[in-house]
């Protein structure tokens, strides 16, 4: 591939849903929604309640398929007309969202092992590759413990290491941090930009956070109310690494923070 190609393309992506007497479609979700995403790119995409981010996330996981458009991953499209969903792109495309979903009769590092148990991928490789993953997060010490023995930010860390512990390419983000308290947030913040910045994954965030849009991103998309498409896309020219708990000091962050706020309202 070019190294100039985007990893990610997505071309006049349209969704909406059969109404409830089956007879009819409803209105259009998202309609003639277009934009690409570079490999080790972190772009973070927010909108208003009812923009359609979440069923953004599904189509490109694979969990949903599009009433109109294209999705190409390094080139090529996903899924062919009328060819079956392949959920997760054959593990290509991770996914983490806003619940934890950690099995309860699971202990920490079990659960952080289900994927490549699945995929009957796991080894000595991968279980040290987890070990290392956890210990970067401070979840050494409680790999024996179950999600109710965990605190929420622990369950949290606990949910995305066991998406980068088989190492997908790209991974979507729906709203992870949305129901921490702020404390916690803004380490949850910092580990996954350490994370980030140790692999350079192509990560798409979805948030209804301003601050944490520009705080983590390369590139922040906002998105119109329904039909949903793209009303502004915005470099963030934030040097990285960034202080995150002195964010709203950088100079570039207020202008940015009240153009994008202009958007969504």
């Amino acid at each position: 591939m070019n190294a100039a190609a985007p990893l990610l393309e997505i071309d006049g992506l349209g969704k909406r849903f059969p109404s409830r007497d089956g007879r009819s479609m409803s209105p259009w979700v998202i309609q003639n929604l277009s934009f690409s995403v570079k490999d080790g790119e972190f772009v973070t995409i927010i909108g208003p309640s009812g923009a359609g981010k979440s069923t953004l996330l599904n189509m490109l996981a694979q969990t949903d398929a599009p009433s109109e458009g294209e999705i190409r991953f390094r080139g090529k499209p996903v899924r062919e007309a009328g060819a079956r969903l392949s959920p997760g792109l054959d593990c290509q495309i991770g996914y983490v969202f806003q619940d934890d979903t950690l099995l309860p009769w699971r202990t920490t590092i079990d659960n952080v092992l289900f994927p490549l148990e699945a995929q009957g991928r796991l080894d000595d490789a991968s279980r040290a590759r987890a070990e290392t993953l956890m210990k970067a997060v401070g979840l050494n010490g409680f790999e024996r413990y179950y999600p109710h023995e965990l605190s929420g930010g622990m369950r949290k860390r606990a949910a995305l290491i066991r998406t980068l512990v088989y190492d997908p390419p790209i991974i979507l983000m729906d709203e992870p941090f949305g129901a921490l308290d702020a404390q916690t947030r803004v380490q949850l913040q910092e580990d996954l930009l350490r994370l980030w910045e140790a692999g350079r994954k192509t990560i798409l965030f979805i948030t209804h956070d301003i601050a944490e849009a520009i705080a983590l991103g390369d590139r922040t998309l906002v998105l119109s109310r329904a039909p949903t498409h793209i009303i502004g896309d915005h470099s963030i020219d934030i040097p990285r690494p960034r202080n995150l708990r002195d964010i709203y000091a950088v100079p570039q962050f207020a202008g940015l923070y009240e153009t994008i706020r202009a958007q969504v309202q």
